[in-house]
C-alpha cells in the first residue's frame, strides 16, 4: 500500500498552530486554577496562560496580513478559490499541490522550493537532465 504524501496549505498550518496556542493557554490558566491553594504558582499559571493567548493574537494578525498580501488562485482540481504564499503551495481545500513558477509544472512536489537557493538548484539540475 503506497503512502500518499498529503500536503496542507501554508495559511492554515499558522492558523492551526495559533489555535493550538489558544488551547495551551487555557489548560495552562486552569492548571493554576487547580493550585488555588499555592497562590504564587496560580498567578504563575495565570500569567503564562494568559501570554499564550496574547501570543496566539498576534499570531493571527500576522497570518491575517499575509493572508492580505497572499495571491488569489483558483484550484484547478477542485475549481474552489483559494490563496497561495511562495513559489508553491497546497491547496485550502483539497490539498493539491500547486506551484505559479512555469518551471516547476510537472515537477515532483516540494516545499523546499520556496527557498531561493533550493528552487535554483532544482532548475539547474532539470535543465541538465534535459
Amino acid at each position: 500500500m503506497a503512502d500518499k504524501l498529503v500536503y496542507s496549505s501554508k495559511i492554515n498550518k499558522i492558523r492551526s498552530f495559533a489555535l493550538i496556542l489558544i488551547f495551551v493557554g487555557f489548560a495552562v490558566m486552569y492548571g493554576g486554577l487547580l493550585s488555588k491553594n499555592i497562590e504564587w504558582l496560580m498567578l504563575t499559571l495565570f500569567l503564562l496562560g494568559v501570554m499564550f493567548i496574547l501570543l496566539s493574537c498576534v499570531v493571527y494578525f500576522w497570518i491575517g496580513m499575509l493572508s492580505t498580501k497572499a495571491v488569489p488562485i483558483i484550484c484547478p482540481s477542485c475549481e474552489k478559490p483559494t490563496k497561495m504564499l511562495g513559489k508553491v503551495d497546497a491547496c485550502m481545500h483539497c490539498k493539491q499541490p500547486l506551484t505559479l513558477d512555469k518551471d516547476l509544472e510537472g515537477v515532483e512536489f516540494d516545499e523546499r522550493y520556496n527557498n531561493r537557493k533550493f528552487r535554483s538548484k532544482a532548475k539547474a539540475k532539470i535543465k541538465n537532465d534535459e
